[in-house]
């Protein structure tokens, strides 16, 4: 039996905005190839890269720590949350609204599994149109994935909550219990409903919440 992979993440690139107001990445040459050359024999050369950014850039996950102080942060969560987990896809593009509902989720599977939600948004990627008016998870959706055991939580919008809820009830309730979530996310409509894992695994860094992930989907062929 193959494999086949879905890329489910945003390119990261110089001067990207992920949320309007918080700063691009600087992607640039710590030692360029040019310069490195003084250091190897002739015809060898490497660039070593220097990346300056806000953990909330492109496609990220979020962990515990990222909401709570004595959460888990990247360093703690563990990979079986993280890589190659059972996934769903629930596909919500096309509804009336922005709030998407316990409803939409009411007798799937989710325990144990990570629970993507297509909302179509990711057509509006690196526009305008990508900072206003995005759909989002409601607090009753958010409590029913906590009570039925879901392991992650991803979407492919601007933001798991409705950003102007100051309180942030999706991440609360989410991070609350242990259950990741991975914001900015692209290519849902290319997966089946189900019959596939997910993988986003960040970097392992102490004292962080937050961290860009190569999310990707593995279907088998």
């Amino acid at each position: 039996m193959g494999r086949a992979f879905v890329d489910l993440s945003h390119v990261v690139y110089d001067g990207l905005i992920t949320y309007k107001g918080f700063p691009a990445p600087i992607i640039c040459d710590f030692l360029s190839r040019e310069a490195s050359r003084k250091f190897y024999r002739d015809g060898t050369s490497f660039q070593i890269g220097r990346i300056d950014m806000i953990a909330n850039t492109g496609t990220y996950i979020d962990t515990p720590f990222h909401r709570f102080e004595d959460g888990k942060d990247l360093a703690e969560v563990e990979l079986s949350s993280l890589a190659e987990v059972d996934g769903v896809v629930v596909r919500t593009s096309g509804m009336a609204g922005r709030a998407v509902d316990r409803d939409v989720f009411s007798g799937l599977d989710v325990r144990g599994r990570a629970v993507l939600v297509e909302t179509g948004w990711s057509r509006h990627w690196a526009t305008d149109a990508y900072f206003e008016g995005h759909v989002f998870l409601t607090r009753g959706a958010a409590e029913y994935l906590r009570d039925e055991g879901a392991a992650l939580v991803g979407i492919d919008s601007y933001n798991i909550d409705d950003t102007e809820d100051g309180e942030r009830p999706v991440h609360t309730i989410l991070l609350g219990a242990g259950i990741p979530i991975v914001e900015h996310m692209c290519n849902l409509e290319m997966l089946p409903l189900s019959g596939f894992t997910f993988t986003a695994a960040p970097v392992k860094v102490k004292g962080m919440g937050s961290f860009p992930v190569r999310a990707f989907a593995t279907i088998p062929i």
